[in-house]
């Protein structure tokens, strides 16, 4: 692996690249968008600011964390700039009864002057996140349980698979999940949000294998048919950062680059890929421009 210092933005969650423009987002659902020109030829290499922030719609009904966040294929309507975006909830609901658990939502994008705005269209939701042992690895009633069992998404619009996968800590490992990627008209409707709710039942599921454990999922992206995923909080060894390549048609895990031992502990976050290049971000905001040799 190797990688060169580009820019620095504020520090945050996931996002997408969309054509000239980079938007990432904090856990709160706020979202920034950069112009890819400053990003990758910035003024001030120390600190690129955003030009726009927005909110995310509904938020106070239901908050993504972000911590996978991407642009699909299909648009609400034809006639839109953007594809629909995606950002799971994740975590943000830890501490509530309901946690939420495989919650994705999906939004319209567009432009509102000189800012962007959002409309919640839909929920998308694993229906089988307590099945033991299809999801969690650990039963209920005993006396430990899956620390992080909520589930990153990604897709492959070309393919038309939404991918979903989750840490599975009694036999450590990570489990992957294909499903037919659904339509925004998907679904009923559900009353707390008024959008549709699409369940995604375990008989809807297409495919699915286990890789090794990744230790404290964050963000990533999918490329040419590959998933690159990044974990971790720094050096610690329960939770060190690091990128990983899984190839979901061989089933397997193709590369695992150490971010520590490269010299870039800080916590992982944000990938996406323009003009063939791949690009990286940690919660320091640095970007970084990355190569692999797999």
């Amino acid at each position: 692996m190797k990688y060169k210092q580009l820019s620095k933005l504020r520090s945050g969650q996931d996002g997408a690249i969309y054509q000239d423009t980079l938007f990432r987002f904090n856990s709160k659902g706020v979202g920034f968008a950069y112009k890819m020109e400053q990003v990758l030829n910035p003024g001030d290499p120390d600190e690129v600011l955003p030009y726009v922030e927005f909110q995310l719609d509904k938020t106070d009904l239901v908050c993504p964390h972000c911590n996978a966040v991407f642009f699909g294929k299909e648009k609400f309507d034809p006639t839109d700039e953007f594809p629909l975006l995606y950002a799971n909830v994740y975590n943000n609901y830890s501490k509530e009864e309901d946690r939420r658990l495989g919650q994705l939502c999906v939004y319209r994008l567009w432009r509102e002057g000189d800012s962007f705005a959002t409309s919640l269209i839909q929920l998308i939701q694993i229906g089988f996140t307590e099945d033991f042992p299809l999801w969690i690895s650990v039963a209920k009633g005993e006396e430990t349980r899956d620390v992080r069992p909520y589930g990153n998404f990604l897709a492959d619009p070309e393919k038309n698979v939404l991918y979903a996968f989750t840490m599975r800590d009694k036999d450590q490992s990570t489990r992957y999940f294909s499903f037919a990627m659904p339509s925004f008209r998907d679904g009923k409707a559900d009353p707390e949000t008024g959008v549709r709710q699409l369940i995604l039942s375990k008989e809807m599921i297409l495919d699915q294998f286990d890789t090794p454990y990744h230790k404290y999922i964050q963000g990533g992206t999918l490329h040419n048919g590959l998933i690159y995923s990044t974990e971790g909080f720094g050096e610690k060894e329960s939770s060190r950062s690091a990128i990983r390549i899984i190839d979901p048609e061989k089933k397997c895990q193709l590369a695992h680059f150490d971010l520590c031992d490269a010299g870039i502990p800080s916590e992982p976050e944000w990938m996406d890929f323009f003009q063939g290049n791949c690009l990286y971000s940690n919660a320091a905001g640095y970007i970084y421009k990355m190569e692999f040799e797999l």
